[in-house]
């Protein structure tokens, strides 16, 4: 790289860092705001403030300067940054459950047409599982066993566009998969177990042949730098992936306890019941749910 290409994506690196900052403070304090807001009529959790808190201090450690251009110059930082951005920050922002604040804060007629554009075909292809885990896990596949990690590195405007990338992949997936936010048509429990152990076995596969096989190619990095990235990408992102098993296993212990509350207070509603608990089996109730 000239002295002027490496001037020219220093510049833009802190451009781009300036930027994501101010972005991120505004989505921070949008999201006070309507818990501020919220709060004064039902109560809001400490908690998914805290997780959202979280989230975005995630995120502006993962855009901070100094993070930015080692991730440029190493490989290992890369994969630090790869990391925050597309697998942890994404557990806070989405476990603090924006969606159900902003239909909290909407006006009726405006939650009203939110809803029905989460439930359009479009947006229910997009946030399905399996389309999500595609967008997550395929984009990893093609950004490190190809060439195009290599570009990423003297074209600025890719590199941008694979840091948003990171984000919105990420953050879409851990949303499909756990998101605690209502969402029309989600799939069954058993689908979404299935498609995440499916994509925490390819983000290992993957892993793995980045070891093996020095990958990604082209950055002139040497093998030792190389096996370490692919190590902090196993072992970090499995960390993250058993989050979200946890978060999946909880969410489906507290659906089954609702559910059992709620044939025990109302038994002579058992029908509805049958109709809302779907494929899993009423809990004491000795009949199988169809």
């Amino acid at each position: 790289m000239t002295d002027h290409a490496a001037s020219h994506a220093t510049m833009t690196m802190g451009i781009t860092s300036m930027v994501a900052l101010l972005l991120i403070a505004l989505l921070w304090l949008a999201y006070l705001a309507g818990a501020w807001r919220t709060q004064r009529q039902k109560p809001w959790s400490r908690g998914r403030t805290l997780l959202f808190t979280l989230g975005c201090m995630t995120l502006a450690v993962a855009f901070m300067p100094s993070l930015m251009h080692a991730a440029h110059q190493d490989v290992r930082w890369h994969m630090v940054q790869h990391l925050l951005l597309g697998m942890f920050a994404p557990l806070g922002l989405v476990f603090a459950a924006p969606m159900t604040l902003l239909l909290r804060n909407l006006p009726a007629e405006g939650a009203r047409r939110l809803v029905r554009f989460l439930g359009t075909r479009p947006v229910r292809v997009l946030t399905h599982p399996v389309t999500a885990a595609l967008f997550d896990i395929g984009g990893m596949y093609l950004l490190y066993m190809t060439p195009l990690y290599a570009h990423s590195l003297v074209t600025p405007w890719l590199s941008i566009f694979l840091h948003l990338h990171f984000v919105v992949s990420g953050t879409l997936f851990t949303w499909a998969i756990a998101g605690p936010d209502p969402a029309p048509h989600r799939p069954s429990w058993r689908t979404r177990m299935g498609v995440l152990l499916v994509a925490m076995a390819a983000h290992a596969t993957l892993g793995k042949l980045l070891y093996a096989f020095n990958f990604p190619r082209g950055t002139g990095a040497d093998p030792e730098e190389l096996h370490q990235a692919a190590m902090w990408m196993y072992y970090w992102g499995d960390l993250a992936e058993a989050t979200l098993v946890v978060a999946l296993m909880l969410a489906w212990l507290r659906r089954r306890r609702r559910l059992s509350d709620f044939n025990e207070a109302s038994p002579d509603l058992r029908p509805i019941r049958e109709c809302l608990a779907g494929p899993i089996p009423a809990v004491g109730s000795g009949h199988r749910s169809k």
